[in-house]
């Protein structure tokens, strides 16, 4: 497999994953003209969408991907049905295109219809987790939201988080203040820092290192209810997930 960034907008990424064919899915494209660009660079032949989510930012690019091609199946949640999802999925299903094969996860929490594909090891997760951080909450609620990332937490430690926005910077200023001594976030932050200097993407991100810097999922860590001024003899770990979706929310 082929694992292809195309940046977009302001900050997000469409993701293009391609197989020793040179045929690849598309994931959220929030406009075209990079993803045409993509394809003909790398000479790629496109089998099929995949959207996370009904935010413009995901799939305004897909009336013109259809225009150029036409009949290309674009798969997502309920929600997408009238953004241009032509086959709706849900959590449990499984989907065979070409030669992939994608596991369906449904996260609620960004929007109430999330959901995630999952490919071993890649996951392409939309707005649901962030390299050091996790999406907003615009429709469901934080115990969704905790609840989804639980799922993630459930997958191997080599699996490839492919987000769809490059916030990792301000992820990790969020965390530091949280936890301004943790040696590994800052060894993170000045990784990333110098990453973001030269223009390269800081994503993907695995899993395990996720475990290690992301504090929202770091509920259990005693230090980090400390900081928050919460300890779980008093509330649930997704009591302390809320508290923190709240302070980056100030932040």
């Amino acid at each position: 497999m082929d694992l292809i960034s195309v940046p977009a907008l302001q900050d997000n990424y469409i993701w293009l994953l391609a197989d020793t064919q040179a045929h690849c899915v598309i994931i959220d494209p929030g406009e075209a003209a990079p993803v045409f660009t993509a394809l003909t660079e790398q000479q790629l032949t496109a089998d099929a969408i995949l959207l996370t989510h009904h935010h413009y930012d995901h799939l305004d690019g897909v009336v013109e991907l259809l225009r150029r091609f036409p009949g290309l199946p674009v798969y997502g949640p309920q929600e997408t049905a009238d953004k241009g999802a032509t086959v709706l999925v849900k959590e449990g299903d499984d989907l065979t295109i070409g030669s992939q094969n994608f596991s369906i996860i449904a996260v609620p929490g960004h929007t109430l219809g999330h959901i995630a594909y999952y490919n071993a090891p890649y996951l392409f997760c939309g707005d649901t987790l962030f390299s050091a951080g996790c999406g907003r909450l615009f429709e469901g609620t934080c115990d969704q939201m905790y609840a989804s990332i639980q799922k993630i937490m459930q997958l191997p430690d080599d699996t490839l988080i492919c987000s769809a926005h490059e916030y990792t910077l301000s992820n990790l200023a969020f965390a530091r203040s949280i936890l301004p001594q943790d040696r590994k976030i800052e060894t993170y932050q000045q990784h990333i820092e110098q990453l973001r200097a030269k223009n390269q993407p800081s994503l993907p991100t695995t899993l395990q290192l996720e475990r290690e810097i992301n504090v929202f999922l770091r509920c259990s860590d005693i230090e980090l209810q400390k900081k928050v001024g919460i300890t779980p003899y008093s509330t649930s770990f997704s009591s302390i997930f809320s508290a923190l979706r709240v302070m980056k929310d100030r932040f």
